[in-house]
């Protein structure tokens, strides 16, 4: 039974907004969150139904899992933080309880095993994992906005049944799209299907792929008519179990460290029909889609981070470390620099949860997303490096937290797209609209 708690359906309108602290308590009955009859729509009419609404509002449900979240990150996570990172490695059993407390089905239907939550249930929860360590909150931001999202989106009924129960209570999924020769050039893919009689045969390598190591469940790009460019990409399922299927390499990084990142290749495997993805040469409009919707949970996990390095800072330089006979934070050149780098954390903050409710809208989000990615990756980097200079020595050892938030934030303007990449997105998009 899944232990975050959430509210019921009757979620209360208009609760009160919780944006940086997760200091609201609102008095209801609480359920757990595999059993909750709470429906997206409703966390969006929530927001809806009572204009004009601030962007950092919240529906009760998100609240829950703010709370819920932080409260098992301090307890769980926090502690293990330090020897995963040394280690880089994840702990199986805490992965286990990131499936015990719901956070592996967040937007899963609770007839497959989920939490049947909203979007941004799932970036709230994402944020707060981020606050302690990006690297727990990137395998479960990868395993929720890419993978869970794909079969949700473009499963057959059968494949839903077959998959989504695996995938909410059990099974990590990792989602295998870049090359050595293709990384923001994802679509120039050199990895080939073909079809055989009882299904389709894969070779070729992917490179960089997350949670690689803890996952059974891979989401393959593979191109199956070359003869048609990025038109011939196709997705399909792979078990790691399958004959021919091997991780060749576990790369060595800078940041996110216990965070599993390797080559993978595969030598003909062979896999059944039924586990095609959708239809054939659509992968490439589907990698975009999930993308775009993966950035905004990337953006999340950026503003966590910086989040978590500026309390971690703050509390020290308020709270311990003196110099000249008073606490560092008292000097007012501490304190307008702890006040802009909270100002620009809020401000990628708005930039997420305007992105994520645009989606949850059915709005056109694309732009949103590259902007709120772009902005919270530069945020966590600037952030979290001026952390350890307010922290000075214990800022710079490896004792707390505050080198390695710097370590991890540098990886925001690299995967799901480059910053280069978001700023491409963003101009071409305002080029469409004010030339029009």
């Amino acid at each position: 039974m899944a232990s975050i708690m959430r509210s019921s359906a009757s979620a209360a309108r208009g609760a009160s907004a919780r944006f940086l602290h997760p200091t609201v308590r609102p008095a209801r009955c609480l359920r757990s969150l595999s059993t909750t009859s709470c429906r997206r729509q409703e966390d969006i009419l929530d927001i809806s139904a009572i204009p004009p609404t601030p962007i950092s509002h919240m529906s009760e449900t998100e609240m829950m899992m703010a709370e819920s979240v932080s409260k098992f990150a301090q307890e769980a996570i926090l502690p293990k933080v330090r020897e995963m990172d040394e280690a880089e490695k994840m702990d199986p059993a805490l992965v286990e309880r990131l499936f015990e407390q719901g956070l592996m089905g967040i937007e899963i239907p609770e007839e497959y095993g989920g939490s049947g939550m909203n979007f941004t249930a799932g970036i709230v929860g994402i944020e707060e994992l981020a606050r302690v360590d990006p690297s727990v909150s990137v395998l479960v931001d990868v395993h929720n906005t890419l993978v869970n999202t794909a079969i949700l989106k473009y499963g057959t009924a059968e494949s839903k049944r077959k998959w989504l129960p695996r995938l909410a209570t059990e099974t990590v999924g990792s989602f295998c799209l870049s090359e050595p020769a293709s990384g923001s050039d994802a679509f120039a893919l050199k990895t080939k299907a073909e079809k055989i009689a009882d299904g389709y045969k894969i070779n070729g390598s992917k490179m960089w792929i997350t949670n690689s190591v803890e996952a059974d469940f891979f989401i393959v790009f593979a191109n199956l008519d070359p003869s048609k460019g990025y038109k011939g990409i196709t997705a399909f399922v792979v078990e790691k179990s399958a004959k021919g299927f091997s991780i060749a390499k576990k790369e060595k990084k800078l940041g996110i460290r216990a965070s599993s990142t390797c080559v993978i290749n595969f030598d003909d495997v062979e896999i059944p029909k039924d586990q095609l993805l959708g239809e054939e040469g659509q992968g490439y409009k589907y990698a975009i889609g999930l993308l775009n919707e993966g950035r905004i949970g990337i953006a999340a996990q950026m503003t966590g981070l910086a989040l978590g390095a500026w309390e971690n800072a703050a509390a020290y330089v308020w709270k311990d470390r003196k110099q000249f006979g008073q606490l560092v934070g008292e000097f007012q050149g501490m304190q307008h620099q702890l006040a802009q780098a909270y100002t620009e954390i809020s401000a990628a903050r708005a930039l997420v949860y305007n992105a994520s409710r645009k989606k949850e809208a059915g709005e056109d989000f694309v732009r949103d997303a590259a902007m709120a990615k772009l902005y919270a990756s530069q945020v966590a980097g600037r952030v979290s490096g001026q952390a350890i200079e307010w922290m000075g020595g214990m800022g710079f050892v490896r004792e707390g937290i505050a080198e390695k938030m710097f370590r991890d934030s540098k990886i925001g303007a690299i995967y799901e797209g480059t910053s280069n990449i978001q700023l491409q997105t963003i101009a071409k998009l305002l080029q469409k609209e004010y030339t029009r």
